[in-house]
């Protein structure tokens, strides 16, 4: 299986903590963050890229898919600083070469909370290269 999940966590996760040193970061889901701003970014899909494989059936290629919740609990302004966090994690994404699928408000059990979601995705080689689909 090819695997980029720590690499894309750690470039998000630096660029967040530069921004936002007193925020959370986790690469899993929580639901409750201890601190906020909170961002988690965790790889909830990875499968094989059908074109890549040889006759041996060997992974040469996958498809990843990464996604982004943001957790503000402003009283006032909780959106903004959300979709401030969300460009943040655009460039650094996008900056790797994945495309965005979606980016939304999303509901939240706790309502004292905002928070925002998107999907990602590309394609990684066998030498993790990172390619735009």
């Amino acid at each position: 299986m090819i695997d980029i999940e720590a690499v894309v966590f750690n470039r998000v996760a630096n660029a967040f903590d530069a921004a936002y040193p007193h925020g959370s970061r986790y690469g899993e889901q929580t639901t409750s963050p201890p601190r906020f701003p909170c961002l988690t970014l965790e790889q909830v899909d990875n499968y094989t890229y059908q074109k890549s494989l040889d006759a041996e059936h060997q992974e040469h290629d996958a498809w990843v898919v990464f996604e982004v919740n943001v957790y503000s609990n402003l009283t006032s302004g909780a959106k903004q600083q959300c979709k401030a966090i969300m460009q943040l994690v655009d460039q650094q994404l996008q900056g790797l070469n994945f495309t965005r699928m979606f980016c939304n408000p999303a509901k939240n059990a706790d309502k004292r909370y905002f928070r925002m979601t998107a999907r990602y995705q590309a394609v990684v080689s066998e030498d993790y290269i990172i390619y735009r689909q």
